[in-house]
């Protein structure tokens, strides 16, 4: 009778522990952000174009090894290291600025603690991979607002101001990109 009372027993927590990893499983697949972005404590500085979704599943073109995958079509960004489990590391919306990098492999060729970016605000974490007709573009993270958007969010109709190729995060997807990617890590920009 003890017997059966304890395979009965181990049989109930063997249930509830599987039932707690699924649900615990569901709530990391619903964050939109493996680095949490989404949660604790302060107020949010998450992209305002679909910040409040998780990004999609990694394109299957987003070439190989480890790795930055930036997606123009649906402005998220995976670090991706295949010698880790799982092999994407982190995964979260961004705000592209006013002019888009052509698709393609880069390489992480400067990085910036602070600093002011083209459109005024002040930046952290600043990533940067290409420069393509005059614009610079590169990861960063906005410090005093709360909107992850530079400004303007269209193409400026004045020639002579400079067009903007930050892609802005919220403050904790930019500390963990700028964590991830020193100088020399490849960028892959997918359409």
């Amino acid at each position: 009778m003890v017997t059966g009372l304890t395979v009965g027993a181990l049989a109930v927590i063997g249930l509830l522990a599987f039932q707690a990893d699924g649900a615990q499983s569901r709530a990391l697949a619903a964050k939109p952000s493996a680095s949490g972005s989404s949660t604790g404590g302060g107020p949010s500085t998450a992209p305002t174009t679909g910040a409040d979704q998780a990004p999609p599943q990694l394109p299957a073109a987003s070439g190989t090894g480890r790795r930055v995958v930036y997606s123009l079509g649906s402005h998220a960004v995976w670090l991706v290291d295949p010698k880790k489990t799982p092999p994407v590391q982190a995964a979260f919306r961004v705000t592209p600025g006013t002019a888009d990098p052509t698709a393609g492999d880069y390489t992480v060729y400067s990085r910036t603690a602070t600093t002011t970016g083209t459109d005024g605000l002040r930046i952290e974490h600043v990533v940067r991979f290409a420069q393509q007709n005059g614009t610079v573009f590169g990861f960063s993270a906005a410090v005093d607002t709360p909107s992850a958007s530079p400004a303007p969010t269209a193409p400026p109709t004045d020639p002579s101001k400079p067009r903007t190729g930050g892609i802005r995060s919220a403050r904790t997807d930019g500390q963990t990109l700028w964590d991830f990617a020193p100088s020399g890590t490849k960028v892959v920009v997918v359409p």
